[in-house]
C-alpha cells in the first residue's frame, strides 16, 4: 500500500477533501467543457437550428456515459474499498476486469446505435429539419466509443488508489485538445457540426491513450496485467452492483432527455430543444464541482467504510455537504440575476432563443440550493456500497419524481410546465433523502458503540 492510500485512513479529513476534491472538480469541470465547447462553437459557428439538431443526440452521450460510469465509478468504489482491507491483489484484478467490461459495452453501443441510428434519432425528438445534423454528429459520436469510455471508466481508479492529481492531468489533456481543435474544424476545415464530433473523438481518443499507459506502464500503484483482463464473476458483480447507481441515473438523464425534447418540441419548437440543451451545459457547469467532491469525497468514505473509522466517515460526509451548498448558492445567484446574459453567450443572434432560455434557466434551476446535499448523500450510499439505496435516491430525483411532472405540468402550463417539472422535482427530492441520511447516521452510531463495547471487553 503506497503512502497516498494509508493517508486515507489519518491524514486530516479537510486537508484529504480539499486533496482530493480540488483535483476532481478540475476534471469533472474539465469533463463538463467538452459539451459546452460543443454547444458554443456549434451555436457560434453553424446556427441554433444546428445547435437544436446536435442537443437531440445528448441521449445518446448520456448512455455512453452510463455505461462508463457503470464500471468507472463501481470499480473505483470497490478498489478504495478493498485498498482500506489491504487485498491489494483483488483491488488489481478489479482495474482488469474494469478495462474489458469498458471494451466489451462500448464495441456493443457503437454496433447497436449505428444499426438503428435514424429510428433512435426519431424516437429522441429529431424533426425534419434537425434530423441532418443530428446524424453526422452521432455517426461521429458512436464510431468513437470505445476512444471515449476507455478514458472515463478507467480514471476513477486512479482517483481511489490515491493519486487525484494525475486523474485530473488526464482529462486536462482532453479538454484542452477538444477546445483547440474545436473551431479549427468548424471555422478553418468547414465540417459543420461534423468537425465538432470530430473534434471530441480525437481529444478523447488521446486521453484514453494517456490512461492506459499510466496503468501499464507507468507510476499506477495497481497495474493492468495480461491474467486479470479475464472477467471474474464475483468481480463483474462487485463493480456492477455499486456502479448501477449512477449508470441508472445516467440512463435516467437520457430518457428525461428524450421526454424533455419531446414535450420541448410540442410546446416550444426546435428552439425550445436548442433551448434546453443550454440550460443543460450553465447545469453541468454549476453541478460538476459538486460531482468532483463527490468523486474526491469517494475514496476517503470508502476507505475509512472499509477500515471501520465511523467518525471520519460522518466529517467527510459533513465537509462535502456543506461544500457542495456553497458550490449551488453560488451558481444560483449567478443564474437568476443574469439568465439572458447566460444564454447569450452561446447564441447572441437569435432573439427567439436567448428569450426562451432566458426564462427556462430562471425557473428549470430555482432549486439550485438544495441540489448539492442530494448529490452528496446519494453518492455516500454508493461510496459504502449499499448500491440499492443510492440507486433508488438517484433515480428518485431524475425518474420517480421527474417524470411524472414533466407528463402532467405541461398540459396546465404549456412550456412553462416543463420548467417547473424540475424544481419541483429537486425540492421533493431532498426532503426523502435527507430522511435516508438521518437514518444511516443512526446505523452508524451504533455500529460504533457495538465497536467500543467489543474492544472493551
Amino acid at each position: 500500500m503506497n503512502k497516498e492510500t494509508k493517508e486515507l485512513g489519518y491524514e486530516s479529513v479537510g486537508s484529504l477533501l480539499l486533496k482530493f476534491s480540488i483535483p476532481s472538480i478540475i476534471g469533472m469541470l474539465v469533463n463538463a467543457l467538452y459539451s459546452i465547447v460543443d454547444r458554443f462553437f456549434v451555436g457560434r459557428g453553424v446556427g441554433s437550428l444546428a445547435l437544436s439538431g446536435v442537443a437531440v443526440t445528448f441521449p445518446i452521450s448520456n448512455v455512453i456515459m452510463a455505461f462508463g460510469m457503470l464500471v468507472g465509478v463501481g470499480a473505483g468504489a470497490v478498489v478504495s474499498i478493498k485498498l482500506g482491507q489491504n487485498k491489494h491483489k483483488e483491488a488489481e484484478k478489479i482495474v482488469g476486469n474494469a478495462l474489458t467490461l469498458v471494451i466489451i459495452f462500448s464495441v456493443l453501443i457503437t454496433i447497436f446505435g449505428i444499426i438503428f441510428l435514424e429510428p433512435i434519432l426519431n424516437i429522441f425528438g429529431a424533426s425534419a429539419e434537425t434530423m441532418p445534423d443530428a446524424k453526422k454528429f452521432a455517426f461521429i459520436i458512436l464510431l468513437g466509443v470505445v476512444l471515449q469510455n476507455i478514458g472515463f471508466g478507467m480514471n476513477p481508479i486512479i482517483r481511489s488508489e490515491g493519486d487525484p492529481k494525475t486523474a485530473m492531468k488526464t482529462m486536462l489533456i482532453g479538454a484542452v485538445l477538444n477546445f483547440l481543435i474545436n473551431p479549427l474544424f468548424i471555422f478553418v476545415f468547414k465540417l459543420g457540426v461534423r468537425g465538432s464530433a470530430l473534434a471530441t473523438i480525437c481529444s478523447q481518443a488521446v486521453c484514453s491513450v494517456w490512461i492506459l499507459y499510466y496503468f501499464v506502464k507507468g507510476k499506477s500503484l495497481l497495474k493492468v496485467k495480461k491474467e486479470n483482463l479475464k472477467l471474474f464473476k464475483v468481480h463483474v458483480k462487485e463493480i456492477i452492483s455499486i456502479g448501477m447507481s449512477p449508470f441508472a441515473m445516467q440512463i435516467a438523464a437520457s430518457l428525461i432527455t428524450i421526454t424533455f425534447n419531446r414535450s420541448l418540441s410540442k410546446y416550444g419548437g426546435d428552439i425550445a430543444i436548442g433551448a434546453f440543451s443550454l440550460i443543460n451545459s450553465v447545469s453541468m457547469l454549476i453541478l460538476m464541482p459538486v460531482f468532483g467532491i463527490n468523486q474526491g469525497a469517494q475514496p476517503i468514505i470508502g476507505y475509512n467504510y472499509g477500515a471501520k473509522n465511523y467518525d471520519r466517515v460522518k466529517l467527510t460526509l459533513k465537509y462535502a455537504s456543506i461544500a457542495a451548498t456553497i458550490i449551488c448558492l453560488f451558481g444560483f445567484i449567478v443564474v437568476e440575476l443574469f439568465p439572458a446574459q447566460i444564454i447569450s453567450i452561446f447564441n447572441e443572434s437569435d432573439e427567439s432563443l436567448v428569450d426562451i432560455g432566458a426564462k427556462g434557466i430562471s425557473i428549470f434551476l430555482s432549486m439550485l440550493p438544495v441540489i448539492g446535499v442530494q448529490a452528496i448523500c446519494t453518492n455516500y450510499f454508493q461510496a459504502i456500497g449499499k448500491a440499492k439505496i443510492s440507486m433508488f435516491l438517484s433515480l428518485l430525483r431524475q425518474v420517480i419524481v421527474l417524470l411524472p411532472l414533466i407528463l402532467i405540468l405541461p398540459k396546465f402550463l404549456n412550456l412553462t410546465g416543463v420548467w417547473i417539472s424540475g424544481p419541483a422535482s429537486d425540492f421533493i427530492s431532498v426532503i426523502i433523502t435527507i430522511l435516508f441520511i438521518l437514518h444511516e447516521m443512526r446505523l452508524l452510531n451504533k455500529e460504533k458503540k457495538n465497536l467500543v463495547e467489543e474492544y472493551a471487553k
